[in-house]
C-alpha cells in the first residue's frame, strides 16, 4: 500500500510538472463541482456556463460587470474519454415548455470554456488574455469515498457497523443486521453469502439516502451509484463484526476483506488520481434545506459528511513549488442550495447555518493556507418574492409554481399554478438546530419544491448569489 500510494504521488508530480509548463502559455484553471444527491450540481454547472456563454453582467462578478470580458466559447476538452457534461441538453430541460429538473449527477463529466479578456493586473493592463476554465461534475458520493484510502477493512466494517446499530439508521439497516447475524464471518468463502449481504447493505444505504431520512454518510459512493460496475465483485462485499480478530485466507471475511482492497485499488484510486487530484478550486453544494426537512439526526449527519468531505481534499495555498509537485485546491466554496425556497430575510441564517455546519472543515482547510468561504444561492431562481396580510399580519411569502404532488396540508398541487407560500424563518442563532434530538424545539421545516421558473435561454436567467460564487471561484484568475 505504501509503495502504491508512492508510484501515484510520483506520477500526480508528473502531471503536476506537464500542467505547470503548459499553464505558462496557455492558462487553464480546473474547478471541480460536487455535492451530494439532489444538492444541484447539475444546474449550478447549467445556470454557471449559460450565464458566462450570455455576458450576464453579475453584478459581484467583476470581470464581466466591467465589461472585460471580450468573448465566452465553448471548445472541446482535452480528455476524450471522459463525457462532456450535456449542457445543451440540461439548458432546455429547465427552459423548455416542459420546465423540468434534469437529472441528477451519475458519473463524472467535463466542458471546457475559454474566455478572452482584457488585463485589469499591473503592467499587462487592457492586453488581451485567454482563461481556460475546464469544469468538473462528478457525485459527491465518491468524495466520501476518498477516507476510504486510509481505512482498513476492519476499521471500516467497525465504523459502519456502529453507525448502523445507532438510530435513526438502526430500524433502517435491521433486515440487513438480521442476516448479518446470522452469518459465520469466519466460516467458509460463499459467494451467495457475500452477495446476500452486499445487495442487503446497499438496501440499507439507499434507504438512509430516502428524503424522508436524508443521511449523507454513506459510503462506499458506488454502491449507490455504481454506473458500468454493477455486479462485479469490486462492488460485492460489506461490513462483517471481526471482533478484532484476523481472519483465515479461505473465510467469507477474507474474501470480503479482498474485495475491499479491491474497491480502493480499481475504484477509488482512479477516481482520486485521474481526476480529483487535477483540481485547482472546488465548490461543495449542500442541501441544508433536505436535512432540515428530515430533522436534526440527518443535520448531524450532514454536519459528519462534510467533516469528512474536506479530509478528501488537498487544501493549501498554491506556490511554484506545489503547482510543479503536486497540484492543490487553494479555493474551496461551501454553497447552500436552494436559497429561493425561503425568503430573502432567511437567506443569511442558511448562510450563518452553512458555516456552522462546516465550521470543523472550514477551520482545517484554512490553516493549510487555502482560502475558504461559505454562501447562500440559487442557481436557478425558482420563485418570487410577495407579502401577504393575513389576520392583519404581514407574512413574507414565496410565490412559485410548487412541483406535481407537492402538498402543503391537504392540498396536493398538479405543477400547473402559482401559489403564495409562507416558508417560515430560520433562527437566527444556528446552534439553537444543534442542541440534539428535541432540537428544532417545536418547529417543523418543510420547505415546499418548486418548478423550474419561466425563463427565456437567450436572456440572463434569474439566480441569487450566483455571481458572488463566480467571483470568489475564478474572478482572481480574471484580474
Amino acid at each position: 500500500m505504501v509503495w502504491s500510494g508512492l508510484i501515484n504521488e510520483t506520477r500526480l508530480a508528473a502531471r503536476s510538472l506537464a500542467a505547470y509548463a503548459t499553464d505558462w502559455v496557455s492558462p487553464t484553471l480546473r474547478l471541480g463541482v460536487t455535492g451530494l444527491s439532489r444538492s444541484g450540481k447539475t444546474v449550478f454547472i447549467t445556470a454557471l456556463v449559460h450565464g458566462l456563454l450570455q455576458a450576464s453582467r453579475w453584478p459581484v462578478f467583476e470581470a464581466g460587470a466591467s465589461g472585460r470580458i471580450a468573448r465566452v466559447r465553448l471548445v472541446p476538452q482535452p480528455d476524450d474519454g471522459v463525457p462532456r457534461f450535456p449542457y445543451e441538453d440540461h439548458l432546455q430541460s429547465l427552459t423548455g415548455p416542459d420546465r423540468a429538473w434534469p437529472e441528477g449527477t451519475k458519473r463524472i463529466s467535463e466542458i471546457r470554456l475559454a474566455i478572452d479578456f482584457a488585463s485589469n493586473s499591473g503592467l499587462m493592463r487592457g492586453s488581451e488574455k485567454t482563461l481556460t476554465l475546464d469544469i468538473v461534475d462528478y457525485p459527491g458520493e465518491w468524495l466520501l469515498d476518498l477516507p476510504l484510502l486510509a481505512k482498513s477493512y476492519a476499521d471500516w466494517s467497525r465504523e459502519s457497523l456502529d453507525a448502523a446499530r445507532r438510530p435513526p439508521r438502526a430500524g433502517l439497516a435491521a433486515a440487513w443486521l438480521a442476516d448479518l447475524g446470522q452469518i459465520d464471518a469466519f466460516g467458509l468463502a460463499d459467494e451467495a453469502a457475500a452477495r446476500r449481504l452486499s445487495d442487503g447493505f446497499t438496501a440499507y444505504l439507499k434507504a438512509c439516502r430516502d428524503e424522508r431520512v436524508s443521511l449523507s454518510t454513506l459510503p462506499p459512493g458506488r454502491f449507490l451509484l455504481p454506473g458500468e460496475m454493477e455486479g462485479s465483485p469490486a462492488l460485492t462485499f460489506a461490513p462483517l463484526d471481526l471482533g478484532g480478530r484476523t481472519p483465515p485466507g479461505d473465510s467469507l471475511a477474507a474474501l470480503m476483506e479482498r474485495r475491499f482492497e479491491s474497491y480502493k485499488r480499481l475504484v477509488v484510486m482512479p477516481f482520486y488520481a485521474n481526476h480529483f487530484a487535477t483540481l485547482d478550486r472546488q465548490i461543495v453544494l449542500v442541501d441544508a434545506l433536505a436535512a432540515l426537512n428530515a430533522g436534526p439526526p440527518a443535520l448531524a449527519d450532514l454536519e459528519v459528511a462534510l467533516s469528512e468531505v474536506l479530509t478528501a481534499f488537498r487544501p493549501g495555498a498554491n506556490s511554484i513549488l506545489s503547482a510543479i509537485l503536486a497540484r492543490r485546491i487553494d479555493r474551496i466554496l461551501f454553497a447552500a442550495t436552494k436559497a429561493d425556497h425561503l425568503h430573502q430575510t432567511s437567506h443569511d441564517r442558511l448562510e450563518a447555518l452553512l458555516k456552522r455546519l462546516t465550521d470543523r472543515a472550514i477551520g482545517r482547510a484554512q490553516f493549510a493556507g487555502a482560502k475558504v468561504d461559505a454562501v447562500a444561492l440559487a442557481s436557478l431562481r425558482a420563485t418570487r418574492e410577495t407579502t401577504v396580510t393575513r389576520k392583519g399580519r404581514p407574512l413574507a411569502c414565496i410565490v412559485g409554481a410548487p412541483l406535481p404532488g407537492e402538498r402543503v396540508g391537504d392540498e396536493i398541487f398538479d405543477g400547473l399554478s402559482d401559489i403564495a407560500a409562507f416558508p417560515g424563518e430560520l433562527p437566527v442563532d444556528p446552534d439553537v438546530l444543534f442542541a440534539g434530538p428535541d432540537a428544532f424545539r417545536g418547529e417543523d421545516y418543510r420547505f415546499v419544491r418548486f418548478r423550474p421558473p419561466l425563463a427565456d435561454p437567450a436572456q440572463a436567467l434569474p439566480h441569487i448569489r450566483l455571481d458572488r460564487a463566480v467571483e470568489f471561484l475564478i474572478g482572481d484568475r480574471l484580474a
